[in-house]
């Protein structure tokens, strides 16, 4: 029996056998989702029992759904951002220790890099997406049930597996990871879903059918907390899509306001950047001035999604065009205000910023190759102490400290991150790479005093130096239009 035949059994019988074996059958992709979350199998169990008291009591919505695995893939995310930002996770330890310890028992590299990461990654990808990498590889399906739960062909259903491989594949690529698509598949199919305790199943069957009378307080707290974050999730993508129908329209000069009317400014709006900032703010694009001048200083990125506070306008113009901060230029002189701005929409990020770039600060801009002061990378000591073969991923830069991990020294992708992007950043000039390091490299660079002491360092530590020149570079030239 397929699940729409379960959850119709369930919602017109109350059959328990029913609800049992849905359980059954997802209690593993329920639980492995809530462990990655949490971090701690004594969270993930009430998170999973959580999920299916919230099945229970939404059965009669659900009944015709034959792709269950996708709504408690949601529904688990849902609940578990809720518990991890409630009181209830008082005794929990980090996420990241405790997939350490299980992790250091595999030898899988490549797990070891993407597996922080795969649940996000997988929340972003478009619907159909999802849920054939749900399908595929999380419930272990065949392509021609994947096809079937679709209603596409074998064949659509292995392409449709294919494309969303390759946006994961692209998703960890940007962050470090150096894989293949066949790897990842491989990777993700071995180790994506844990099995739950033994006797999980039953314990949360008995619960959830009984709408959770018998649960724990802290439990029925995070049921209820997790349905309202449903609810609200659900209302503002209801506002998003109607406020796209008019972007797409073209028939309103969208600004901040306009997007919707909501209170979740303090949630993104704040001198430091959480992590999962993007899943707890509904799809928007703002841009606001700084309210934290010279002391927020905030950005983050993911896929086409972006924050930043305290950001000079050449950077928010750098996202919008996807053009390297460094090579910006205005026509009318460098604005000396800094802003606050997002934009987290599901698709057309960059466009909808354009948009908003134009209609709300009157800029547009176009490419033009200029002559123009820049500064050359060039190497001048090899192997300096501070270029290490790489491990692991990820950057941080506050001033004066610079680190990054599996990083190249350039990049032909002007927003993938790397040293020279970061340096054009902080110089405000073109910075060209000259070194002819093709590698990518661990670097933990330190450096007192101003930029001068930055070049510095780098010569010392890196063995790698800062040349002025003038020389021809396309730059993104900015007019002001009104």
């Amino acid at each position: 029996m397929d699940d729409s035949v379960l959850l119709r059994q369930y919602a017109e019988n109350h059959s328990d056998e029913a609800f049992s074996a849905l359980v059954e059958r997802h209690v593993n992709l329920v639980y492995s989702v809530a462990l990655r979350q949490t971090g701690d199998p004594h969270d993930a169990e009430e998170i999973a029992q959580a999920v299916f008291i919230i099945l229970a009591k939404k059965v009669a919505s659900l009944r015709h759904d034959k792709a269950l695995s996708s709504w408690l893939f949601q529904t688990t995310r849902l609940t578990a951002n809720n518990f991890i930002r409630s009181d209830i996770r008082r005794h929990r330890r980090e996420q990241e220790a405790f997939m350490e310890s299980v992790l250091n028992e595999s030898d899988d590299r490549t797990w070891q890099q993407i597996h922080p990461m795969l649940d996000f990654a997988v929340a972003a990808l478009p619907e159909k997406d999802r849920r054939a990498i749900l399908l595929r590889f999380y419930e272990g399906r065949n392509l021609s049930e994947v096809g079937a739960f679709l209603g596409a062909t074998e064949d659509a259903a292995e392409k449709r597996v294919a494309r969303a491989l390759e946006k994961l594949r692209k998703f960890f690529s940007k962050r470090g990871v150096d894989s293949t698509t066949a790897v990842i598949a491989r990777t993700i199919s071995t180790n994506s879903v844990q099995v739950a305790p033994v006797g999980l199943a039953k314990t949360i069957s008995a619960v959830a059918m009984a709408k959770g009378a018998a649960a724990s307080a802290s439990t029925l707290t995070l049921v209820k907390g997790a349905l309202k974050l449903m609810a609200w999730t659900k209302a503002q993508m209801a506002i998003v899509a109607g406020v796209g129908v008019l972007l797409v329209a073209g028939t309103a000069t969208v600004t901040v306001k306009e997007i919707a009317a909501r209170n979740d400014e303090n949630l993104w709006r704040t001198p430091r950047i959480r992590a999962d900032v993007f899943d707890r703010v509904a799809p928007q694009v703002t841009i606001l001035p700084t309210k934290y001048p010279n002391n927020g200083n905030g950005q983050g990125a993911s896929g086409n999604r972006w924050l930043g506070i305290d950001r000079p306008i050449s950077q928010i113009v750098g996202y919008a065009y996807d053009w390297p901060f460094g090579r910006i230029v205005f026509d009318s002189g460098d604005p000396a205000e800094a802003y606050d701005m997002i934009a987290n929409l599901p698709q057309g990020s960059p466009e909808a910023l354009q948009r908003v770039l134009k209609n709300k600060l009157g800029l547009v801009a176009h490419p033009e190759t200029r002559t123009v002061d820049a500064l050359v990378l060039k190497l001048s000591r090899p192997n300096a102490r501070g270029l290490k073969r790489p491990s692991g991923g990820g950057y941080s830069d506050p001033w004066g400290h610079f680190t990054c991990y599996n990083q190249a020294i350039s990049t032909d992708h002007p927003s993938d991150f790397s040293l020279a992007m970061e340096l054009e950043l902080i110089f405000r000039e073109p910075v060209i790479d000259q070194t002819g390091l093709t590698q990518k490299f661990n670097i933990n660079l330190t450096w007192e005093g101003d930029e001068e002491g930055l070049k510095q360092a780098l010569l010392d530590q890196l063995g790698l130096d800062l040349v002025p020149t003038n020389m021809p570079v396309e730059m993104l030239v900015v007019n002001k239009t009104k």
